[in-house]
């Protein structure tokens, strides 16, 4: 056995390791009796340097040690102004706005003077926190629209109202019939026809991704790379099929595709696609609207005198989950998939807008002699904004399209905007609340018709298009003001 030396412990390294021992356990032996010195301080914001969007309702303040959340939730501050609420567990608290963030705005995030809990100090001494300062933003004001100008018939361009920034998207040889972008902004898929030489492209769309040059960084979310806008890529051809229809599903996986066979062109049928895989036969004959649920997995579809509820995978056909023969049409859901609006064709020839919900309800909330065009919802859901038709007086059947507010919990509609002359309108609501864009669309003669590439959804051959903003003055309420021009295109859509 190896004995150890007394005097081994008299060389000068160890005296000193000795000595270091000695003082760290003097120090812990003084910190356990007196207690933690430190300053309370926030350890982490969720939205740091972050863009956020109307879906996102909540961030996250975590601490080095409990503290009086009281005292927290009295010194916090957020310049501009987001009212909300605060809730806590451990050393985290969380603060839920009451409204999605304005768009194209800077927030600072402060909180100073806010103490630590006394309960866990020894001397029960509450001390004040290390001030803290955070910084987020929400994402630009942007839009998409088919244009009108020489240098933009037909090509997909995005215009960013934040940085007063307008970029084209697709290339000339393309004319854009409809899109719909990705929710992370970063994309938009849309369905498009080669043009031709003689100006008269025949409707045989085929089906593409843009890049738009967007770099979002949401919370939770990497910061992917950024891509530079207008690479364009082919998702499905036009070879043995004609395209109908299409939806983009909330999560960017499930795009689910109307088709017919061209050897067979009154055979319509769903298709399934997603990233990396063959399309899917969904259901071999299908010829009625569509719409992908906020859940991104369920389809609901007209059929016959209602409309069904199907489950999609890409291992069956479609599985029917419900069944609602009451309604023909549904217009669009709230963002988290509590409640759609739908369309009742009633026996006496006029048409009843309905809130349905997740939960069994059905609520009428408007009736009427004309048409039910489009209804979108707030971000609060507290409001249903419509394109509404109404009958004129006089002989033949002539309806004048005008915008509307429905308060949801009253079924109370109050007129925003009449849109006489207008035949044909498309509305998009701006993800905040903040504002509506619709176009107003002017016919091309008949022999200037026949060489158009723009046609409307009902093919009428456009002229020429002007879009219009009609500001909401307080988001989920029924007070605008008076609309502003934006810029010459029609269909525009807002970005998420």
């Amino acid at each position: 056995m190896t004995r150890i030396s007394v005097r081994s412990f008299s060389q000068p390294l160890d005296r000193a390791a000795l000595t270091v021992m000695f003082v760290l356990a003097v120090l812990t032996g003084l910190l356990l009796l007196t207690g933690d010195h430190t300053l309370p301080k926030v350890r982490d914001f969720s939205w740091q340097n972050r863009q956020v969007g109307a879906d996102d309702r909540s961030f996250v303040l975590s601490f080095n040690r409990l503290m009086n959340w009281q005292s927290v939730t009295q010194h916090l501050q957020i310049t501009p102004q987001l009212t909300g609420k605060t809730s806590w567990a451990g050393r985290r608290l969380a603060y839920t706005l009451d409204q999605p963030v304005l768009y194209g705005r800077a927030f600072q995030v402060e909180l100073a003077k806010a103490e630590d809990d006394a309960l866990v100090e020894a001397d029960n001494q509450p001390k004040q926190m290390q001030p803290f300062s955070g910084q987020f933003r929400s994402r630009d004001r942007v839009y998409l629209y088919i244009g009108v100008e020489p240098a933009e018939v037909g090509r997909l361009v995005m215009q960013n109202l934040t940085l007063n920034r307008k970029t084209i998207l697709t290339p000339a040889n393309l004319v854009v019939s409809e899109f719909k972008p990705y929710s992370s902004g970063d994309r938009v898929l849309f369905s498009a026809n080669q043009r031709a030489k003689d100006n008269q492209s025949s409707f045989d769309p085929q089906l593409y991704i843009v890049s738009t040059g967007l770099q979002i960084h949401a919370p939770d979310t990497p910061l992917a790379p950024k891509q530079a806008a207008g690479k364009v890529k082919l998702v499905l051809d036009n070879r043995d099929y004609q395209l109908l229809k299409f939806d983009l599903a909330a999560d960017g996986q499930n795009i689910v595709v109307q088709r017919a066979a061209k050897a067979n062109q009154g055979q319509t049928s769903l298709w399934l696609l997603r990233p990396d895989q063959d399309p899917q036969l969904l259901s071999q004959q299908s010829g009625g609207d569509f719409l992908i649920a906020p859940d991104s997995n369920t389809l609901v579809i007209a059929q016959g005198q209602g409309l069904a509820v199907s489950a999609l995978s890409a291992q069956q056909d479609l599985a029917t989950l419900d069944f609602l023969p009451q309604f023909g049409m549904v217009l669009s859901f709230a963002s988290d998939g509590s409640a759609a609006a739908m369309v009742k064709f009633n026996s006496d020839y006029t048409r009843s807008l309905f809130l349905v919900t997740n939960q069994g309800t059905q609520k009428q909330l408007f009736k009427t002699t004309g048409s039910i065009v489009r209804a979108e919802f707030d971000p609060t859901k507290q409001m249903l904004y419509c394109l509404l038709t109404k009958l004129l007086p006089g002989e033949g059947y002539n309806e004048q399209p005008y915008l509307a507010a429905i308060d949801v919990a009253t079924g109370k509609l109050t007129p925003l905007l009449d849109l006489p002359g207008q035949r044909e309108v498309q509305i998009s609501l701006a993800p905040d609340g903040s504002a509506l864009i619709f176009d107003q669309v002017v016919a091309a003669p008949t022999e200037q018709g026949k060489a158009s590439n723009l046609q409307t959804e009902q093919g009428q051959a456009i002229a020429t298009s002007n879009l219009w903003l009609l500001p909401i003055t307080a988001p989920g309420s029924a007070q605008v003001t008076p609309p502003q021009p934006l810029a010459a295109g029609f269909h525009a859509r807002w970005m998420p």
